[in-house]
């Protein structure tokens, strides 16, 4: 029960991690209705769901989710060993970061389109807390757990060992697909998180040719973004003051999305997770604001750093 809780713990930093990267990527692309923008923003969907999932699979076990020591620093690794040597870090959305984050974040043990390394995946990660779920069968309580619909999904407490079976393998099968079918448990058809990056750097929809997958299918542009550069270990150094007076406004809206979400599942309910999505809305100005910020004394521009 101690390795389950604190597995929980690194699932809940590992979920948290993602989002940031992923958001720095959304909000740069400036059109919000092209491809590229619509499968990031329903990918970050799927992380806010996962965090919900993890968070009321803590407090089935009796943990609480403590989410504000649980925000990352960025650039940085990813918790609990998973993907070891990739680096997570904020800039816009580039090609590199598609692949060197996005991708490699969600890479899958056994890709159906691309080969694979020999370091512990988000899958595999979720594969040992299932078997220690099944192994040690521990009493669930659904008290103090949530219920939200988020994106396209719908989060709902965990009762029983099937639900957090079933749980688990959603996050797993959202991210890096099933072992034979990138997209066969969608109702929308769309292709697993690994899968929709790698449409957006190779430039083309993934489909099934004699068998095999690959990226053949129609073309998907790379999107016009905001330049918005690396933030470097530390953060932006010596900004100016309209730039520090965003940062500053962001970072107050990120503690309160932080503060929110460890009293959601705290005993603050639906009240306090309404919150944490209101100020999550908060985010998105200062950051594009800041994104349309050049650096006198570096190429790129400006971009939230995440720093509560």
């Amino acid at each position: 029960m101690a390795w389950i809780r604190s597995a929980l713990h690194v699932a809940v930093k590992l979920e948290l991690a993602t989002i940031p990267a992923y958001l720095c990527g959304w909000w740069s692309i400036r059109d919000r209705h092209s491809q590229a923008a619509r499968l990031i923003r329903r990918i970050v969907g799927d992380e806010m769901f996962h965090l919900g999932t993890v968070c009321n699979l803590l407090v089935a076990v009796g943990g609480r989710p403590r989410i504000r020591d649980a925000a990352p620093t960025y650039p940085g690794p990813l918790p609990g060993g998973v993907r070891s040597g990739v680096t997570v870090y904020l800039s816009g959305l580039t090609k590199d970061s598609v692949r060197d984050v996005m991708m490699a974040i969600e890479k899958p043990e056994t890709p159906l389109a691309r080969s694979v390394d020999d370091s512990l995946t988000v899958g595999a990660f979720y594969g040992e807390l299932q078997e220690a779920f099944r192994t040690v069968a521990p009493e669930l309580s659904a008290r103090g757990q949530l219920a939200k619909h988020i994106g396209s999904d719908t989060l709902r407490p965990v009762r029983t060992l099937d639900d957090a079976e079933r749980a688990m393998e959603i996050v797993k099968e959202q991210g890096e697909g099933t072992s034979c079918d990138p997209s066969d448990i969608f109702e929308d058809d769309q292709p697993a998180h690994y899968y929709a990056f790698g449409e957006i750097y190779h430039g083309r929809r993934l489909r099934e040719v004699h068998g095999t997958w690959e990226f053949s299918g129609e073309h998907l542009p790379f999107p016009d973004v905001r330049p918005m550069a690396r933030v470097p270990a530390g953060g932006w150094h010596r900004p100016p003051t309209h730039v520090r007076r965003l940062l500053h406004r962001f970072d107050g809206n990120y503690h309160a999305v932080l503060k929110n979400l460890e009293r959601a599942w705290d005993g603050g309910g639906h009240r306090a997770l309404n919150a944490a999505v209101h100020a999550m809305h908060g985010l998105g100005t200062p950051a594009v604001e800041l994104m349309e910020i050049p650096r006198l004394d570096a190429h790129g521009n400006y971009g939230p750093q995440f720093r509560p």
